[in-house]
């Protein structure tokens, strides 16, 4: 395939190594912050497969849309821009576009979202555990909480009835009962350490996935950029790994 890199940091590099590696094109490098980089204005229509998307919070929505506009389909990894996830959709449907998002592209991490809703669903008949979570990160993160934090929040969410919402610990009020508390850490070069605990009077259940590197996002985001030419509309991680099948 061709593909288009909008965003060429650290995690970009490490995409483009595995394309290539697995006999793709890297047709262009957009780097808002480098303007040595690729004008995506100078790329026909038809230069371009697929774009993997890996900026800021700032550029997503404005990069997504350009690409929508160009018919490119878009494989995003950027997070911090959810609150207007709902007008990107609308975009994708208005112009017949593709589409995939993941808070995190890590095979790993998307079995890990499973086991946090299994283990969520048996939590709920026993309300005199507290659940809370904690995030780390590298320091140069500029959203937080993570992503992967808020779909891990989301997941409990959805199976414990005396819980509504999720807060960043900074935020914590003396009547936050009905919230998950999450606390976000920024430290060295961290490539991503989750965890979720529910705590008793009398004993913790804790479950954790720790990231060694950012091959296994990096890698996963080259899957779906693989599987999402031809599929018309928005995806996840759930439709490339079949879960929604499940």
């Amino acid at each position: 395939m061709n593909i288009l890199l909008f965003g060429y940091g650290k995690m970009g590099r490490v995409i483009e190594q595995i394309a290539l590696d697995r006999g793709h094109q890297i047709v262009g490098r957009v780097d808002r912050k480098d303007d040595s980089g690729t004008d995506p204005d100078q790329l026909p229509d038809d230069a371009v497969d697929v774009v993997i998307e890996f900026t800021t919070p700032e550029s997503a929505v404005e990069n997504i849309t350009y690409c929508f506009q160009r018919g490119w389909p878009v494989v995003c990894g950027t997070t911090g821009w959810l609150s207007r996830l709902a007008e990107v959709e609308e975009l994708c449907r208005q112009h017949k576009g593709s589409f995939f998002y993941a808070s995190n592209y890590s095979i790993g991490v998307n079995l890990f979202f499973r086991l946090n809703k299994i283990l969520a669903k048996f939590m709920r008949n026993y309300p005199s555990y507290h659940v809370s979570m904690t995030e780390i990160h590298h320091t140069e993160k500029k959203d937080a909480p993570s992503g992967t934090a808020i779909t891990l929040a989301q997941g409990v969410l959805e199976h414990l009835p005396h819980k509504s919402r999720w807060i960043d610990k900074s935020d914590v009020q003396s009547a936050d009962d009905d919230a998950i508390v999450i606390e976000s850490l920024r430290e060295g070069t961290v490539p991503g350490t989750h965890t979720i605990r529910y705590d008793s009077d009398v004993d913790r259940i804790e479950i954790t996935h720790t990231a060694h590197s950012r091959q296994g996002f990096a890698l996963g985001a080259v899957v779906a950029a693989e599987w999402l030419p031809g599929h018309e509309g928005v995806f996840g991680m759930d439709d490339l790994l079949n879960f929604n099948e499940e």
